[in-house]
């Protein structure tokens, strides 16, 4: 029997179709039903919140005060590490010292030799800490509300080590602000549909915390110091397993950060923050890479099998993945406040598939030395 050339490229498309319903089925719908467990008591941990800064004294006046005031009455301090910054952020953080009791500044005045990017200030801050689990975000960051910290800390029941955040962008008319807020919820997609199955894999140091005694345990960022980027994700792909990480999926929990104004420089942070992605553990980008594949694959051989193959046969398993990806894709936008963005769902879907051929390169490139 001759198999036709159009049934072969249909039973590709089938077999896509089949790669993209598993990711969506058993790692993505996580995210879309995820419900927070009940909990009869919750314990408040002394907590260790540090911010690194270099030049960002915009960002410390206009986001520092949203961390400061969390409303939490257990034993907690902040830390900005002030890393070589030549603007007026010392002045600031000294002058809102006086203010705030609970607000430690470490003033660093070298460079780190052979260390890049922030995994130095990061490391000092750690080790300056007094408290045991240490919340990481970032100077351009606040909190979304008062819960922040409370939310955050609570997901440290016991065995946990990791708890992954969601660091959501402000909202602005003009496509390249839905563009990145609709990245970042297809990235959160999967870092913690990932992390539900068992599998985490990264987390953002916008929004992300763990234990002291893991960083350490792993010896901090040594084996990674040579990477500019990754004291975030890197490092939670080295030391997140099953057991031990939980995931925080809470309005009150998110931080909001401003983003990009321009197409270059988002385009700019998006290839430093994927070429650290050849750094992951083999199953992890396997996982990452059959699923980017599928993807990718899945426009071209649906029109392949329109031309060469019967148009209805090729519609039943496109409107079949088109829907299951429509519902877990509404839910999970509610569950992270993008709700908004589901208007142009089909549209995104499309977006996506250039997205990953506009970024693909970076996963090749050689990092850049720089963290801000």
């Amino acid at each position: 029997m001759v198999v036709s050339p159009g049934a072969i490229l249909f039973g590709i498309f089938i077999l896509l179709t089949s790669l993209q319903l598993f990711y969506y089925l058993f790692f993505f719908s996580r995210v879309s039903s995820f419900k927070p467990k009940h909990r009869d008591s919750s314990q408040q941990h002394p907590v260790s919140i540090i911010v690194c800064a270099r030049d960002e004294d915009e960002n410390i006046a206009r986001n520092l005060p949203g961390v400061l005031v969390q409303d939490y009455p257990t034993t907690h301090e902040v830390i900005v590490v002030n890393d070589n910054s030549l603007d007026s952020t010392k002045y600031l953080l000294a002058e809102m010292q006086k203010t705030f009791k609970k607000l430690q500044i470490v003033e660093l005045e070298q460079e780190a030799k052979g260390i890049s990017g922030k995994k130095f200030p990061l490391s000092i801050g750690i080790k300056e800490a007094k408290h045991e689990l240490v919340l990481l975000t970032d100077a351009d960051c606040v909190p979304a509300t008062d819960r922040w910290l409370h939310k955050m800390q609570d997901a440290f029941s016991e065995g946990i080590e990791v708890a992954l955040g969601y660091g959501a962008y402000q909202k602005a008319p003009g496509f390249l602000n839905k563009a990145i807020r609709f990245e970042t919820f297809h990235t959160a997609l999967q870092y913690f549909g990932y992390a539900l199955a068992g599998v985490p894999y990264m987390g953002v140091g916008r929004n992300l915390a763990y234990r002291k005694a893991l960083f350490f345990k792993n010896k901090g960022f040594t084996s990674i110091n040579h990477i500019p980027s990754g004291d975030d994700d890197l490092f939670i792909n080295q030391v997140a397993t099953k057991k031990n990480t939980a995931v925080v999926i809470d309005g009150d929990a998110f931080t909001i950060s401003k983003p990009k104004q321009n197409w270059k420089d988002w385009k700019r942070q998006k290839n430093r923050h994927y070429s650290t992605g050849k750094f992951y553990k083999a199953s992890h980008q396997f996982l990452l890479g059959l699923y980017t594949g599928s993807f990718i694959l899945f426009y071209p051989f649906f029109v392949l099998s329109l031309i060469f193959f019967d148009w209805r046969f090729a519609f039943i398993p496109f409107v079949v993945r088109l829907v299951t990806q429509a519902l877990i894709w509404k839910s999970a936008m509610k569950k992270l406040g993008e709700q908004d963005l589901f208007s142009l769902f089909f549209l995104w879907d499309i977006w996506m598939l250039f997205y990953y051929v506009l970024f693909a390169p970076a996963l090749w490139r050689k990092p850049k030395k720089t963290w801000n």
